[in-house]
Parts: structure tokens; sequence; C-alpha cells
């Protein structure tokens, strides 16, 4: 209630300073500002917060426009600062032509409260064009028997600039006959004369050719020339003259083209070819020489073009009739153009409020201005909107109309209106434009956000890129407008071990979900927050969702290596006895990995042997086992390098370095017994003594051989212990058992 309160406040109060500024601004005197041609773009014109007397935020505040009538809009206005700046580089002959001044007229609009001010910004010519003729050659023929003091007007060269900067005078060239004048137009134009100063004779020079030079006013000068070939022709003492010096007349602007508009006549009382007379468009600009036409032999003057009242009101056309010599006549016709109503209305819509909220006391909805290019009573403009509608229009200065709600709307009764606004001018015959407007009415915030699922689960691969779109949430409102615009949050965790800010962000307009940073399955496996759907109502409106992120293994762990230990200082060794039989147990090679499931199947393989089919190796467990019966060929040393590798996808792995030493020296208790077939012990028992004999012979000397050895290593490695396994007590077992039956152990 207080900010319905407020409300209907504040638009009384636009009301009162919007008929107060109507009173005050609709007799008071437009603000003028000038600006030179050419110009650049975003150059700077004014600072209006100034001119209007308002400091800048209460200037942000006002919410000033800028409005042309219908017209470009060559300014745009600084907000902020409250400078005005040219929109564009602004060209004063294409805006305005020859008209002087140029002036651009706008409007200055004020809202809260809504005040108009008019405005006039002038354009200021720069000599930026030089005199043009559009004949570059002109033929003069004179008749020997001209007397000095004979005058022949020439066509005139042209400048886009006026005023200063406008042609200023004429130059010709020196010569001992012609001199140059040069005369002013009843329009302000210049063109030249030539003057004759010393009578010809053709027989002694029958041509003549003379520069003629075109001056402007302008700082610095331009000029432009023009060639102008003087004949000397025989006598003629007659000149054409038309029957009226001026002739006027009047044509409506929706005359067809090839309308004839009048015929002149001019007659010459000299005989035979000197009396026939030929008419043509004399000084005319581009402007008269594409819209009238006239013809060299009757004299009638056709339109060319179709004219434009709100363009051009009048135009003086110069008709010069010349004879067969050197003679020529002169005239001007005044052509005025009468207004037709040939323009419908324009509606300009300056500001539009919609939605507008219901139960809201008499507001502004709607200001625009209307425009009729016509003059009198066609431009003349009545305005009106349907009867059954509860707004009304009210006028203001310069043509500008208020649309304005004429009692509190009920959305509950009607949601939308569609306002037709209807503007005729009181021409002959009538001109109509209708303008359609939709305004409709904003609801109060009653429906609270719903999300489409109560809980939502996402599956993540670890080791994501940082940003990665996880999934999305959403949420619908029944409400309309800023009431159903909804917003997305992350709701605070109540896992103080949760990071949830630094893990994921959502998108706050669509409810897309981020992981901000990689995901880690050996860490966290899965996490659970709330996320929260806010409408901008007033009071604003909110929803929650439970989301579960789950993290899926990624093979990204490599297989680690529990024995042999691969950290130690020395390597270990592995002692087999030469008499081990075939499938020995040499080790065994236990690995884990950090991963799971299938990214945790380790197998194993032999890469490199030092002698190759000697060793084998177990590919789901592990085990080294010998392949074969041990003889004295054998190296004693070996060095094994064993690869284990996991099963995921990309397969990583790891390898190992296996030390194997062949000894002799084991007792009998610790090595197996051969069986020895009972039946060639009794066919052969002196091979048999000799054989028992000489193994003892050669036991005993290996023996005391590796004792030597065994002294010396040790003096040497006094203070390092020696790398080598110590051989535990009792009978090396040919079947030791996995306790996992994979090879691997568990992670634990």
């Amino acid at each position: 209630m207080e900010a319905s309160g407020k409300r209907i406040c504040r638009q009384k109060q636009v009301i009162f300073f919007f008929l107060l500024g109507l009173f005050q601004e609709g007799a008071g005197e437009p603000r003028r500002y000038s600006v030179v041609e050419e110009t650049e773009g975003n150059s700077f014109v004014t600072n209006l917060a100034k001119d209007l007397s308002l400091g800048q935020r209460e200037f942000s505040r006002r919410g000033v426009r800028i409005l042309s009538k219908g017209n470009k809009l060559h300014l745009q206005l600084n907000q902020e600062t409250g400078e005005l700046l040219l929109n564009e580089k602004l060209d004063r002959e294409e805006l305005c032509g020859h008209t002087e001044p140029c002036v651009l007229r706008f409007q200055l609009m004020l809202e809260s409260p809504l005040e108009f001010f008019q405005a006039e910004l002038q354009i200021i010519d720069i000599n930026d064009h030089s005199p043009e003729f559009l004949d570059k050659e002109m033929l003069l023929k004179v008749s020997e028997s001209s007397p000095s003091g004979t005058t022949f007007p020439l066509k005139n060269a042209q400048d886009m600039d006026v005023g200063q900067n406008n042609i200023e005078n004429y130059v010709i060239s020196p010569n001992p006959y012609f001199r140059i004048l040069t005369r002013k137009r009843s329009d302000g134009r210049k063109y030249p004369e030539l003057v004759l100063e010393k009578a010809l004779d053709r027989e002694e020079e029958p041509e003549l050719k003379l520069t003629l030079t075109a001056q402007d006013g302008g700082s610095p000068p331009r000029s432009g020339t023009a060639q102008i070939h003087v004949e000397v022709v025989d006598f003629n003492d007659n000149a054409p003259e038309f029957q009226k010096l001026i002739y006027r007349v009047q044509i409506p602007e929706d005359s067809p083209i090839g309308f004839l508009i009048v015929t002149v006549s001019a007659t010459d009382v000299d005989l035979g070819v000197n009396g026939e007379v030929s008419y043509s468009l004399f000084q005319a600009s581009d402007e008269i020489s594409k819209t009238f036409a006239i013809n060299p032999l009757t004299g009638e003057i056709r339109l060319r073009e179709q004219l434009d009242f709100e363009r051009v009101q009048s135009y003086e056309v110069n008709i010069e009739a010349r004879d067969a010599g050197s003679f020529t006549g002169k005239c001007a016709v005044l052509i005025q153009v009468t207004d037709v109503n040939d323009h419908a209305p324009e509606v300009t819509m300056s500001a539009f409020t919609s939605p507008i909220s219901e139960n809201s006391p008499e507001m502004v909805v709607a200001v625009f201005s209307v425009l009729d290019l016509d003059s009198g009573e066609n431009g003349k403009i009545s305005c009106s909107i349907q009867e059954d509608l509860p707004f009304f229009l009210k006028s203001s200065v310069e043509n500008f109309y208020t649309l304005l709600t004429e009692r509190p709307l009920d959305r509950e009764n009607t949601a939308e209106y569609n306002i037709t606004i209807t503007v005729t001018d009181l021409g002959t015959p009538i001109l109509k434009t209708h303008f359609n407007i939709t305004v409709q009415v904003s609801d109060v915030n009653d429906n609270s956000p719903i999300f489409t699922q109560a809980s939502y689960t996402l599956l993540v691969q670890e080791n994501n890129s940082p940003a990665l779109h996880i999934g999305s949430v959403s949420a619908t409102d029944r409400d309309s407008g800023t009431n159903a615009k909804i917003t997305y949050s992350l709701l605070p965790t109540q896992d103080s071990h949760l990071p949830l800010t630094l893990m994921v962000s959502i998108n706050a307009d669509n409810g897309q979900l981020f992981a901000l940073r990689a995901l880690d399955f050996e860490a966290l496996q899965a996490f659970e927050f709330h996320v929260g759907a806010t409408d901008q109502g007033s009071p604003a409106l909110s929803s929650q969702a439970l989301v579960r992120v789950v993290v899926l293994d990624d093979n990204d762990n490599p297989p680690f290596v529990l024995y042999p230990m691969q950290n130690a200082s020395t390597p270990c060794t592995e002692l087999v006895p030469r008499a081990a039989e075939q499938g020995y147990l040499v080790t065994k090679v236990v690995a884990v990995d950090g991963d799971s499931g299938q990214n945790a199947w380790l197998s194993y393989q032999l890469l490199k042997a030092t002698e190759p089919g000697l060793f084998g190796l177990w590919a789901h467990n592990g085990e080294v086992r010998t392949t074969r019966l041990l003889s004295e060929r054998d190296e004693a040393r070996h060095r094994l390098v064993v690869l284990i590798k996991d099963n995921g996808e990309p397969p990583l792995s790891a390898s190992v370095t296996l030390h194997v030493l062949l000894v002799d020296g084991f007792s009998q208790p610790y090595l197996p017994l051969p069986e020895v077939a009972p039946e060639r012990a009794q066919e052969d028992l002196l091979t048999v003594y000799l054989v028992i004999a000489l193994a003892s012979v050669s036991s005993l000397f290996l023996f005391s051989v590796l004792v030597f050895l065994a002294v010396r290593l040790c003096r040497r490695r006094r203070a390092v212990p020696l790398g080598v396994c110590s051989v535990p007590g009792g009978h090396f077992s040919g079947h030791l058992v996995d306790v996992r039956g994979t090879g691997t152990l568990s992670q634990s």
C-alpha cells in the first residue's frame, strides 16, 4: 500500500509538471546552438545539463530525450554527462541546399515530471565547394555591327556554398574588345554579363577565344573557369522580343510529368533566317534543368519531373529567345507550386510504457507526436482513440499528445488493450493514419517457481576440464513479466568439509551447472547440494531442489609396485638353487592400482630377460617360475624386466627389474632330492659311486671358492649391509599360495 501511494503521488506530480511545462515552454524562445559543417561525428555541441541548470544526477533521473519530429536524428545525448554530441558528419548542402540559414529543429523532452523545450541547431557553411560552370564551353555569336556598350548575358556558374562562400564576381581574360560585369538576380544569385567596348570587324578578326573565371568570396577563395568562343557574324539589327517580360503561373504539385505549364512567345521583325527564333532555358540550375523542359520551336514549357510543394514552393525560370544571328531576348517565368493534400499524417512514438500495473491511478502510457507535411488546411490535424476504452488523449505543444489512463485498470477483467490512434487531416480529400499500440496490464507476484524435478542426478567423469558444463536444472513460474523471470543460485551446504563454491557454479539466468575444477574419484566419489530458484517479483518467491553429483572413475593412476620395493638403496636379489626343478617359484611381483573396476585389473608381462626361455611369468598373479631345469652352462646372474599394465582405456603401466642369482651352496635338506631309478642303481653301482665322488669333490671346491669370495665381499662392504635377500630356513616350497588368486594385493 505504501509503494502504491508513492506511485500515485509521483504520477500526480508528473501531470502537474506536464501542464506547467506546457504554459512555460509553449511561448518560450527555442534554445539555439550552432556547429560548423563537416565537423566529425561524436563532436561536442553543448552540455544540456548546464543549459537546463540540472546537476548530473538530476539530469539522469529526469530521463532527457531528443525528439526530431520524424526526421533523421543527427544528434545523440550522453545521459551520464549531459553532453549533446553529433551522430555523424553533417553536410550543410545535403541537408539544406541553398536555404540559408540551415537550421535543424528538435525538441527536448524531460520525464518525471514531463517537460518540453524547443531547440535549434544551425549548420554554419564552410567554403568546401568551388564554382562550376555547367557548360565548360560557350559559343557567343556577335554581329560586327554591334555598337560599343552592347551587353551579352552569359550562363552563370553554380556554387553549392551560400552567403560569402557563394560566387562573388566574374573575371574575363585580358582582351581589347570585351570586359565583364557581375550582375545580381532577384533571388540573389550572380551571373556574368559581357560588355562590348570596341567594335568588331569580322574581316579583321572573325573569332575570339576568352576564358571566363567565377570566384567565390570564401577564405581561401575558390574558382572555376569556362571557355567562351566568340564568333563574329554579319550584320543583324533586330533582336527577338517577348510579349511579356515576366510570365506568372500556378501549378498543382500533383501535376503529371509532361504537363504543359505555359507557352512563351517572342517575335523578331527581321526577315528570313534572321527572323527565325529558337527558345532555350537560360542560366538554368541543375534543379530547373531536371524539372522543366522547353520546346525550342514552339516555346512550350512542360514538366519533366514530379513537383513536391513540401520541398520547393516556387521556381524562377529564365527563357532566352535567339534569332539566327547573335541577337537574343530574355523573359522570366515565375512558377508557383500549389499544395495538394498528398501526405497522410505521420505518427512518431516518443515514449511508451507497457505493461502497466493494475490498480494504478491516472498515469502516462505514451507520448507521441503527429506531423503532416502538407500546408494550410491540408496540414491541420485532429487525433482520437476509441470511445470504449479507459484511456484519454491530452494535447500539448507542437502537435504532441499524451495518452493517459482514465481510471485504475483491472487485470482480471482485461489483461491487454489494443488501442488505435486515428490521426486525420482537414484537407480534401481527407487523409487518415491509424497507429496501433498494445498496452498490457501486469500482474502481482503470487506464484513461486517450481522445479521440473524434485532432485537431479548428474554423472561427471573425473579429471574433467575446469568450467565443464555438467548439467542443468530448470524451473518455471506461472506469473508473467519480471515476476516470472527466475534467478538460480547455490544454497549454502551444511557440510563444512565440502567447499561447494570452489567446486561448482551455476548460471543465474539458465540454471546450467559447471564444475569449477577437476574432480578426483579417488578423493570424492559423490556429493550433494541444494539449488534455489527465485523470481524477481516483489516480494520475491523461491523454491529449491536437490542435486547429487556422482563422480565416475577414470584411468588416471598407473600400477604401483609393492614388491620388490623400487625405492630401496640396493636392489633385492633373488637366490635360486641350480638344482631347482622346472616350475620352481623364484619370486612374486606384487602391485596395486588406485583406480577401481576394470581400470584396476592388472596383468604382468616379461619384457626382457638375460636368458630368454629360462624363466616364465604368470600373467594374472605375477609369479616368476623356472621353465626348465638349470644347468652348469646357465649364467649365474640374471636380470628380468617385468611390465605391469592395467585394463583401463588407455592402459597405464609400470615396470620393475628383478635380479636373480643362481647358487650351488645349498645343503641337501634345502634341496629336493632327485628320484633315482633303482633299476639303474642296481645295474651300474660303480658308475653311481664314481659320480658321487666326483660331485663331492666338485662341491667341496666350489664351496671353498664361494666362502673365499664371501669373505672378501664382507670386508669391502663392512659399513653397508649385503643387498641380498636372506634365505629363509627350511625347505624351499614350490607351492606358495596367492591369497587373492589374481596376483595383486588389496589396497588396504
